[in-house]
């Protein structure tokens, strides 16, 4: 039988233990979604297969492998080599950022290194420092 007292197991009131649910299971759709928040740091390599969303610090190289999106998140600040098939990117980014299909610099990004795609947008507000290289597939 399911317990629908409001309680959690210690005690507390679900007013003061909230549970945090997906409105839908991010499978569902097929694609799985990952997201590395804001107290995260990472030091080294992140490879993947799968959508990475990073909100926090990172220092080395993320790679993500297949048709998946790296997007780097407003207040993130990363000092690591980018690859997958596309990036988008709304913090601060320190490092190459290669991409096969497509690079996006939105408002609040800032790319300091060198950016190769075969296509590349750029937002009004947004910044880069480096070479571009756009060349197609």
């Amino acid at each position: 039988m399911r317990d629908t007292s409001g309680t959690a197991d210690n005690g507390a009131s679900a007013s003061q233990a909230p549970v945090r649910r997906a409105a839908a299971d991010p499978r569902s759709s097929g694609r799985l979604i990952m997201n590395l928040g804001t107290a995260i740091v990472i030091k080294g390599e992140l490879s993947a297969s799968e959508d990475l969303t990073l909100y926090g610090k990172m220092e080395g190289r993320v790679t993500l492998h297949g048709g998946h999106t790296l997007t780097i998140g407003r207040h993130a600040d990363i000092h690591a080599a980018l690859d997958a098939k596309a990036v988008v990117i709304q913090g601060t980014v320190t490092g190459n950022v290669t991409a096969r299909e497509r690079v996006e610099i939105q408002t609040t990004g800032s790319v300091s290194g060198d950016v190769s795609s075969p296509r590349l947008a750029i937002a009004d507000g947004a910044s880069i420092r480096g070479k571009v290289h756009v060349e197609q597939p």
